[in-house]
């Protein structure tokens, strides 16, 4: 059992921290390998793992990050140092950098950065360092919600072939679990957030830095969440950007539009889901949204379409709110779902009723939760908790159109009969 008692300060925090993660590591190699093989490290029979190494710099003094981690496969060796921080304690650049020297006179392969700052992959870092450094090394970062997800997703999920590795691994999942160890998920929006959210309310809000940093800490979040479903379905769920989109022009968009509109949006994508999800959050309206869109059936007439979606809709609520597309025309119809349950010709569309829909929108929206922190009533446990309530209670229940396989007519020529036919007529 890991204890969790006697932990005293941050440094006592992050040594614990890291003695628990590799040696796991060590001791479970199918939860080790999962956490680093898109880092480039081999699938070795043993991950060898060490804390705190040390190492004199070019000026002679002594650097001790915070562990270091070998794998061996045949003649191939993948070497990285890594670097820990726990709580609130964000990675410092000059300290990475120092590292990553390190490593480069050393000979280690890359640097691997754990903190509880989220980003949206690991090849994304939360520090600065000059990128000549990673000329001969590469720099990695993983969140420890990332790390948790990890374990999570091979304990409950892919499963761990021994036992006794099986339990060791459950044991690191409850040391993480508990607040003492420093190891979390998504804390709040920060101390900008209750500013940002009233100049929005208000309509007086200006791109600024602290517009910036809301928008940043909206991609942590979104993350917060995807990594949260991967943990509950046991599969990778992401956000997806538009095709190399970096994060520096995905934050200026986030900052446009809560400028603009008030509103910050990220797409959620589940595999084999009927749609991405579109988590949102308005703060003028101080509403949170939920909503997937979707094909419509491509063949029948116009109300049959719309009610081969009610059909799927009888269990969900009447405040849903049920919107359809249509082809060549900017304008929809939508409604709620309790005032077309029994009157679908109130979603057809007005100017010509034949028209077929091309594709629905499902929204829910509830009270924006207003607190700080994850307590119940605070924006993070709120929106999070629509999320997953949304895709539990609707999207994951709903199945996309598909056309009937063709009918067999039964007037195809018998090879057989033609055969039998002509050698009959042959004698």
């Amino acid at each position: 059992m890991l204890p969790t008692v006697g932990i005293k300060g941050q440094e006592e925090q992050e040594r614990r921290a890291t003695s628990a993660l590799l040696a796991v590591m060590r001791a479970v190699p199918e939860f080790g390998h999962a956490l680093i093989k898109e880092l480039g490290a081999p699938k070795s029979k043993v991950i060898d793992t060490f804390a705190e190494v040390r190492f004199t710099d070019s000026e002679g003094k002594t650097q001790i990050p915070d562990g270091a981690i070998v794998c061996e496969y045949g003649k191939r060796s993948w070497t990285c140092l890594v670097e820990v921080k726990t709580g609130k304690a964000p990675l410092r650049d000059e300290q990475v950098a120092s590292y990553l020297d390190i490593a480069r006179d050393h000979g280690f392969d890359a640097v691997l950065t754990i903190s509880n700052q989220i980003t949206a992959s690991s090849a994304e870092t939360p520090v600065t360092v000059d990128k000549r450094k990673l000329r001969k090394v590469d720099l990695w970062h993983l969140s420890w919600w990332r790390v948790i997800t990890e374990a999570v997703v091979q304990s409950r999920h892919r499963g761990v072939s021994d036992p006794d590795q099986a339990w060791i691994l459950d044991e690191l999942i409850a040391y993480f679990d508990h607040d003492a160890s420093g190891a979390g998920g998504f804390g709040d929006m920060g101390d900008k957030w209750v500013g940002v959210r009233k100049a929005a309310h208000d309509g007086t809000l200006r791109a600024s830095d602290d517009a910036k940093v809301i928008a940043e800490r909206w991609e942590e979040f979104t993350q917060y969440v995807c990594m949260g479903l991967s943990q509950d379905l046991g599969q990778k769920v992401t956000s997806p950007r538009p095709r190399k989109q970096l994060t520096t022009q995905r934050l200026e968009e986030l900052v446009l539009a809560l400028v603009e509109t008030g509103r910050l949006e990220a797409p959620i994508r589940v595999p084999n889901a009927v749609g991405d999800i579109t988590l949102r959050a308005d703060l003028r309206t101080r509403q949170s949204g939920t909503s997937v869109t979707f094909d419509a059936p491509k063949e029948g007439r116009a109300k049959p379409r719309i009610n081969w979606l009610l059909r799927q809709l009888r269990e969900s609520p009447d405040d849903l709110r049920v919107e359809v597309h249509y082809p060549n025309v900017r304008q929809t119809t939508v409604d709620l779902l309790g005032n077309v349950r029994d009157a679908p010709e109130r979603l057809l569309y007005e100017a010509d009723p034949k028209r077929e829909p091309r594709a629905f929108t499902l929204t829910m929206l509830r009270p924006m939760g207003q607190k700080r922190g994850k307590d119940p009533g605070s924006f993070v446990r709120d929106t999070r908790g629509h999320a997953f309530d949304f895709y539990r209670d609707l999207v994951q229940n709903l199945k996309g159109w598909q056309p009937r396989a063709p009918r067999s007519t039964g007037t195809g020529i018998d090879e057989d009969d033609d055969a039998n036919e002509s050698s009959v007529s042959n004698d």
